[in-house]
């Protein structure tokens, strides 16, 4: 039977909702969206070269391809500073703030889904 009968909102409010669950996942897929955005959260504006070190692994031309995808998407700011030589510095826009709680929400998560994941393990490899 669709549309399930436990759905409390109209068909077009849920359609409206899964529309923008989607947009949201688009925003954010990757492997270092997230990342980044914890690393300017607990850092501040970061130039460049330090956010490349904060996000262990990834290379300037993928940090380069993500940060220009966060600024398209108003999450970052880029500004460049008078220095020599020229540095670009990255900073979270009033927009991105609004996301902390859902990476704040998914570290929750993921912490209690490894525990329980080892935990699970353990108890397989005793019997």
């Amino acid at each position: 039977m669709f549309p399930p009968e436990k759905c409390e909102q109209a068909p077009e409010q849920h359609k409206e909702r899964i529309l923008a669950l989607k947009d949201s996942l688009e925003l954010l897929s990757g492997k270092w969206k997230f990342c980044i955005l914890l690393n300017l959260y607990n850092y501040g504006t970061l130039r460049f070269k330090d956010l490349q070190q904060t996000s262990v692994g990834i290379t300037p031309k993928v940090l380069s391809k993500e940060l220009q995808e966060l600024e398209e998407n108003q999450l970052v700011t880029r500004t460049v500073n008078a220095t020599k030589p020229v540095t670009v510095s990255y900073a979270l826009t009033p927009h991105a703030i609004e996301i902390q709680p859902v990476i704040n929400a998914l570290i929750e998560f993921g912490l209690k889904h490894r525990t329980k994941i080892k935990n699970n393990w353990s108890q397989l490899a005793n019997q």
